[in-house]
């Protein structure tokens, strides 16, 4: 699941995640002052690993559907589905597609006519079929993963939902938290008492369990790291926390780890997994197969977990 960019930083190597994609573009180079259609370069999208990919997805096969985008001034015909884009004009050289959750938008230089443009759609036209799928189930998966802030909202923690509930007195704990203890009815979810009262904003009770989630983070991943530290052999220096949701953590050459805290949600095979993969790069600070097996003398199966973090979805913290 990890990717390097073209030029990795030597000092430095980060695990991305894939499995929700921002948007997706690609170019098409117009060499200045000629008039015939651009010329195909190769696509380079924004994130890794699409969920569907041009060979595998024939446009035809698609259902016929309509995209349009919120700003979308054009229309055109595309393999039987109708697709409204967003037209930007530009001093730059090339035509650039951008496929996001509001659709496909389109940048090209001021001297490039509307025909060529199409033309351009219409030689991409399956690259940017599957793409407006794939960002259409985005946008449904990450409506459905929007938390409701309330009483009785549940979100994910080390792999199990939590029910969260407005309990003024939690507040008497130092961290304003309580989470009760596990109960012998395992289909019962835990409860995490919040130290506010039932007239608390949506906005308290996010940043409320927001900063419990980080500390338990901090502490778990504390303890995982040096679990698999002493495994690995390796000492690492400092241990920070962010707030990135396309990047699970990443590893400097002076021994700093920094690891996401969304990833709490996760259960600790998915945590112990990215910790490992971190630890190891103090070992070797490259992706190289020598890389993956010192992976996989900590973590064996990492291979699943790998595949399962390009499809889980997390929680929307707004």
């Amino acid at each position: 699941m990890a990717r390097l960019p073209l030029r990795p930083d030597p000092a430095q190597l980060s695990l991305f995640v894939s499995a929700e994609p921002t948007a997706c573009s690609e170019s098409l180079v117009e060499p200045a002052g000629l008039a015939r259609p651009p010329r195909l370069e190769p696509a380079t999208p924004t994130l890794m690993a699409p969920v569907m990919t041009q060979a595998t997805v024939p446009a035809a096969a698609l259902p016929p559907a309509v995209f349009r985008h919120p700003q979308a001034a054009h229309d055109i015909a595309l393999a039987g589905h109708t697709v409204g884009y967003a037209l930007r004009r530009s001093r730059r050289r090339s035509i650039g597609f951008v496929v996001g959750v509001d659709g496909l938008s389109v940048n090209a230089p001021s001297w490039v006519g509307v025909r060529d443009i199409e033309a351009a759609l219409r030689e991409k036209s399956n690259w940017i079929l599957v793409k407006l799928r794939e960002q259409q189930e985005r946008g449904r998966r990450l409506q459905s993963a929007r938390v409701d802030w309330r009483d009785g909202a549940t979100i994910p923690f080390l792999g199990q939902p939590v029910v969260v509930v407005l309990d003024p007195r939690a507040g008497i704990t130092s961290s304003g938290a309580v989470l009760d203890a596990s109960s012998a009815d395992v289909a019962a979810p835990r409860r995490l008492h919040i130290g506010l009262p039932a007239t608390a904003t949506p906005e308290q009770i996010r940043d409320a369990v927001q900063s419990w989630l980080q500390r338990q983070a901090r502490r778990v991943f504390a303890e995982r790291c040096e679990h698999f530290a002493a495994q690995l052999g390796v000492r690492y220096q400092r241990l920070s926390l962010s707030s990135a949701q396309t990047r699970w953590g990443s590893a400097s050459a002076d021994g700093s780890i920094r690891l996401s805290w969304r990833l709490i949600h996760f259960g600790l095979t998915t945590i112990d997994y990215v910790v490992a993969h971190e630890l190891a790069h103090l070992r070797e600070m490259n992706h190289s197969a020598r890389f993956w097996d010192v992976v996989r003398s900590v973590v064996p199966d990492f291979e699943h977990t790998r595949r399962a973090l390009k499809t889980d979805v997390l929680p929307v913290f707004n």
